[in-house]
């Protein structure tokens, strides 16, 4: 009888402690996710916006009406394609 009633006591206790952790987790996760933003994200957006700068490249695509450009590379010849392959 002792013996079930020290499982069961302190399986209520285990219990007890997984929710109390639970909501610890929880708490931690968001303060995580708070500092992230608020130190790293928020200066870095806020830097971008100051500096008018556009790391996608988006400004032009309503004037332009298309988003293709050229590719940037060399042109291919007989060397480079057997380095590839």
């Amino acid at each position: 009888m002792t013996d079930e009633k020290a499982a069961s006591l302190g399986r209520r206790l285990l219990n007890g402690w997984m929710v109390i952790a639970g909501r610890f987790g929880s708490v931690q996760t968001l303060m995580i996710l708070v500092i992230t933003y608020v130190l790293v994200i928020g200066p870095v957006s806020l830097a971008l916006v100051i500096g008018r700068n556009d790391p996608l490249a988006k400004r032009g695509l309503r004037v332009a009406q298309s988003a293709w450009r050229d590719a940037d590379s060399a042109k291919p010849d007989l060397d480079r394609a057997k380095l590839l392959s």
